[in-house]
């Protein structure tokens, strides 16, 4: 697949089609500033992928998740620390 360069400027004026021809012609469109890449067209995937399918992954009754619950329970406890120099409220 060939990935085409385009300035900014003409992305600005031309995106539309663009989208078009990344969407439905599947072509890769580089968009440059001066010379250097700053992103980067390219037809969406319509698979998404989801945290919870990487390999790995903990089970629900794993100890991680107690833990964190524990933490989040004692958030409201907790009295910050007062920095240096600042007065508390």
């Amino acid at each position: 697949m060939t990935r085409k360069t385009i300035t900014v400027a003409e992305a600005k004026k031309r995106l539309s089609e663009l989208l078009g021809r990344v969407a439905y012609g599947g072509e890769q469109i580089m968009i440059t500033k001066r010379g250097k890449p700053m992103a980067l067209l390219a037809p969406a995937t319509e698979e998404s992928k989801h945290l919870a399918d990487a390999k790995g992954w903990l089970d629900d009754e794993d100890g991680f998740f107690e833990i964190i619950d524990h933490i989040v329970e004692d958030r409201d406890k907790h009295i910050p620390r007062v920095v240096k120099g600042q007065v508390a409220e």
